[in-house]
Formats: C-alpha cells, structure tokens, sequence
C-alpha cells in the first residue's frame, strides 16, 4: 500500500497556478506528452525483499526496442514521482557488457503470473503490450522510499528489482492493489499461461545475478575543472 506521508511545504499559491495554466498553453512539453502507457506492478529494494512498493510507471517509446518510464507511487494527481525505468528489448540488454547485465531485470514472471498489468485498459489491447513487455529487461532506480514514510526524497538512489517467482510478493499489497484496481491476479494467470519470455531465456546475470545489489556512497577525489582536458574543434 503506498505511503502518502504528506509532503512539506506551503500550499500551492494562486499566482503560481496562473503563471504554471500560462505556460502550460504556452510550452509544448513534448516528451511528457509521448507518454502512452501506465502499467502497474511492484518493485523490491535490490538488498531486500521486504521491502515492496506499488509502483505506477508511465512509459514512453524511444522506439520499438526500448521504452522510458517515470515511476510514480500512484496513479493520482498528487502522487510522488519516486523513480524512473529503463525498458528495453532482449537483442539490446545482449549488447550490454556483463558488469551491466546484473543491474537489469527481467519481466516474464511479473507478466505470467498477472501482477503486472494495465489499469482500465480493455484486454485485447491490454494483452498486445504484454506481449512485448514479456521479453524486456528493466533498470530502476528509485529516488523516494515512500516505504519509509519519508516525506521528501532522502538518501541515495536505490536500485530496484522485481519479481522473479512466486511466493515473493507481499500478500497484502498484492490483495491491496487488485481491490483498488478490480483486478485479479490469479485470472490473469490463467489468460497467460501461454506466454513465453525471451527467445535464449532469461539471462543468468539478470536480476542481480540472483544476489542482492545495494549503492554505496564513499569519497573520491575530486578532480578540479582546471585539470580536465579541453578538446577545441
């Protein structure tokens, strides 16, 4: 269930939503409005399990084989924007070199076993973007753990992984989220047992290597602008 902690702050002012309702006619914010996709799904720290969240991604094509996602933690118009994924295709995450692969996940079992889904969306058109999310690999990052009840982003990025199996999803955000969506898990299950995932099977480096993966932050040396080689053209 997510965590709606409330954000410090004053109230939005009304010169603010004047000058935001004029450049809102004005600006064209184009990348926002590829935006054409919202799945929802779940997504657990990559060094603990436990620690689940609802995650609502609102997804945009670079092309076919990849797609960009902002994370919120609900689909709301208050919600917090809490992370961002990378969605791309198996020939892709193939390229990648093996130091990388680890950091990707992938989503066949979030798509076979239901919990992955497109809220409101009619099934056949439903089941057409499914079938291309089934052979993709993800890269999460998380900026806010609204887990914790923090109300503004603290601490380092989190990498985030996802569901690999069964008996991993915590069995009261699962039940939260079909009651508040009218979905059910299981009879999703059953419409996609025949799906497959990717054409040489999930990598064995994906989803952690199946290993915890956690940031850490240590001090460097930091090199001085004046040392940096210029490049003239």
């Amino acid at each position: 269930m997510s965590n709606h902690a409330q954000v410090p702050g004053e109230p939005t002012e009304i010169t603010t939503s004047l000058v935001e309702t004029a450049t809102g006619a004005i600006q064209g914010f184009r990348p926002i409005k590829q935006i054409h996709e919202h799945l929802c799904a779940f997504h657990f720290y990559g060094y603990d399990m436990t620690r689940q969240v609802e995650a609502h991604h609102f997804c945009a094509h670079q092309n076919e084989e990849m797609r960009q996602c902002l994370i919120y933690d609900t689909p709301e118009a208050d919600a917090k924007l809490i992370g961002l994924e990378y969605m791309i295709s198996e020939n892709l995450f193939l390229t990648l070199p093996d130091e990388e692969k680890p950091l990707w996940h992938s989503h066949l079992y979030e798509v076979k076993s239901g919990v992955l889904f497109m809220p409101r969306v009619p099934g056949p058109i439903e089941r057409h973007g499914l079938d291309k999310v089934r052979k993709t690999y993800g890269k999460t990052i998380h900026f806010w753990q609204v887990d914790k009840g923090h109300n503004l982003p603290l601490g380092l990025p989190q990498l985030m992984m996802a569901l690999t199996r069964d008996g991993q999803l915590d069995e009261e955000l699962g039940r939260d989220v079909e009651k508040r969506f009218g979905v059910s898990f299981e009879k999703e299950r059953a419409k996609r047992a025949e799906l497959t995932g990717p054409t040489h099977g999930i990598h064995p480096l994906a989803n952690g290597g199946g290993k915890g993966l956690i940031p850490k932050l240590r001090e460097v040396d930091c090199k001085p602008a004046d040392s940096v080689p210029r490049v003239f053209v």
